[in-house]
């Protein structure tokens, strides 16, 4: 019997404030990253490792984690992992030393993972023939969540002390907890006859047997570092290039609404043209955006048209790769998001930790030539793996 699927525009809407909302979590620090090595008297790269270790979190949430999306009910599952964040989020807001925040902020990206629980389940719920436009939907949720999040977080530390970000965000969990508790879909698979062991064990496989599964996850791996090598750094830059602080920090993020704008349309790209032409346009935005870093980044116009650049090109990448990756198995779709994500963080936390070392050796040059060998590797990827010309979404086949 094949089961009926379908999400309502409101259902569709709710999934995506609620990937906005948790995935904040991971970018509070980059506009604070000034103001916590001055509260904890320690140096800028002791907390670009702390950064790091959110991403690193993450990764290790999305591989250990995420896979249980296809073992128990994915409404029940989303709700448990939104508890754990609102404990991660107040253990970094009453840290007293740079060695408890660390270890939070570890927490934090670990328990920050419902996102990548709620995107499959979105796929799964999804009616096949506009997947590409309910992804695109879904994503425009979680990067206005990442856009908004370095906005609010500099802001408020503007005004307050910047613990205070880390129980606003608690606080916001806590509601949207309560709203999904009511209104998330019903999950209509229920409790799968799977195993943690056997779910674990299965996912080198699953890599090993799609291709385009390991083409997505090297193109997350080096576009998303290319993002977050900008990310980093840039609080560094602005307080040193033009002695600018975490409030004007967070505003650059809102710079980001370009590829909020255009998710829904790129999804639909996805759906109608091809992904392997969206993919190859984010390498091209983002090797624009850090060209326009690199001659023109002494001047804020510079870095503006650089930013803009650099969100379309990472947004292009992150929709057509969720595209190619749900549209490979409905029963294993967890299981395929955890391993691109897990990549794609990966290169996040790479990202953030070479930039890092490489501004504090070799400044602004320094961090563009670490973006330009992600960007080489992301293309060399593109080449040899070659992304699906058309999506072609999986039936209910058991892989």
């Amino acid at each position: 019997m094949t089961e009926k699927r379908g999400l309502t525009r409101g259902q569709v809407l709710l999934l995506a404030i609620a990937t906005g909302i948790v995935v904040a979590n991971l970018n509070y620090i980059q506009p604070l990253e000034a103001l916590i090595a001055q509260s904890y008297n320690v140096t800028r790269g002791t907390v670009g490792v702390v950064a790091m270790l959110t991403q690193l979190g993450y990764a290790f949430g999305l591989l250990l984690l995420v896979p249980l999306g296809d073992i128990f009910d994915r409404n029940h599952l989303i709700q448990f992992m939104l508890v754990l964040a609102v404990v991660s989020l107040l253990a970094a807001y009453a840290a007293p030393n740079i060695i408890w925040f660390g270890a939070a902020s570890l927490l934090v990206g670990v328990t920050s993972v419902a996102p990548q629980m709620i995107i499959p389940f979105s796929a799964y719920l999804a009616d096949g023939l506009h997947g590409g436009r309910v992804l695109g939907s879904v994503m425009s949720g979680l990067l206005t969540g990442i856009l908004l999040s370095r906005s609010v977080s500099g802001l408020l530390a503007g005004f307050w002390p910047w613990q205070s970000v880390y129980l606003v965000a608690a606080i916001a969990v806590v509601i949207l907890l309560v709203v999904l508790h009511w209104y998330l879909p019903q999950d209509p698979r229920g409790h799968q006859q799977l195993n943690y062991a056997q779910v674990l064990r299965s996912l080198p496989r699953l890599l090993r047997q799609q291709k385009h599964l390991q083409g997505s996850a090297i193109n997350g791996f080096t576009l998303f570092g290319v993002s977050n090598v900008l990310w980093s750094t840039l609080a560094f830059y602005l307080a040193d290039q033009f002695k600018l602080g975490s409030t004007v920090a967070g505003l650059m993020g809102l710079l980001g609404i370009t590829g909020v704008l255009f998710a829904p349309y790129i999804g639909r790209l996805v759906d109608r043209v091809s992904p392997r032409r969206t993919i190859g346009m984010g390498i091209m935005f983002s090797t624009l955006a850090f060209v326009a870093f690199w001659l023109l980044g002494h001047w804020l116009l510079g870095l503006v048209i650089g930013i803009v650049l650099l969100d379309l090109g990472t947004q292009f990448g992150q929709i057509s790769n969720q595209a190619i990756v749900q549209s490979l198995s409905r029963t294993s779709g967890s299981r395929n998001n955890s391993v691109f994500m897990f990549s794609y963080f990966m290169g996040g936390a790479l990202g953030t930790f070479f930039a890092t070392w490489a501004w504090g050796r070799f400044g602004w040059n320094g961090v563009c030539v670490v973006a330009a060998v992600f960007l080489l590797v992301s293309l060399v990827g593109h080449l040899v793996w070659r992304e699906p010309v058309k999506i072609v979404r999986a039936g209910e086949r058991d892989d």
